[in-house]
């Protein structure tokens, strides 16, 4: 298999294991996945002007490795949010295996044997370690992210789903109307 093909399909095949999630929850983690690939792409930016790192091929005619930020590193987040999220310390854990996995197995053996990627001035244990605190980050965003939403009560046709709706959209409490009619009155 050429390394074209492996990068287009690292850049699309993630996107297909999606289907096997729900609606709701892939549009609730969807913007931790883009702040994900946003922190990524500075990342990569950053390592390769310091040298830290050299991609040898890229998908054409992308100039960038986005065959891993803009499809696994997306996916790998939506789905590690999916099952962790809410436990700080377990997707702590969960993240820095995925990342040392990833970083030695992944880009050191396979992209560095086939000439995709090279660490020249970094060790992949550091490289894990910085992934790990923007993991870290990424975490910090979703927590944010969660704030500026309100959760509805389940209805029946809803039961297993969580509904998530903007707080602009809350509607007002009974209890309000009615007190703000009581004040006019007197």
């Amino acid at each position: 298999m050429s390394n074209q093909a492996i990068s287009w399909s690292m850049l699309f095949l993630p996107w297909l294991t999606l289907f096997f999630m729900n609606k709701e929850e892939i549009k609730r983690f969807m913007p931790v996945a883009l702040f994900s690939a946003l922190t990524s792409v500075i990342a990569v930016e950053t390592g390769e002007s310091l040298g830290w790192f050299i991609y040898g091929e890229t998908t054409y005619p992308l100039r960038t490795s986005s065959y891993i930020i803009f499809g696994l590193n997306c996916v790998t987040t939506i789905w590690l949010f999916h099952f962790v999220y809410g436990d700080f310390w377990k997707y702590i854990m969960i993240d820095l295996v995925l990342n040392f996995g990833f970083i030695y197995l992944f880009h050191v053996y396979f992209l560095g044997s086939r000439g995709i990627f090279h660490e020249v001035g970094i060790t992949p244990f550091v490289n894990a370690l910085i992934t790990t605190t923007d993991g870290a980050l990424v975490y910090a965003y979703q927590m944010w992210q969660e704030g500026i939403f309100v959760r509805y009560e389940r209805t029946e046709k809803t039961k297993n789903l969580r509904i998530l709706q903007s707080e602009a959209a809350k509607p007002l409490a009974q209890d309000r109307n009615e007190n703000s009619s009581q004040d006019k009155d007197e």
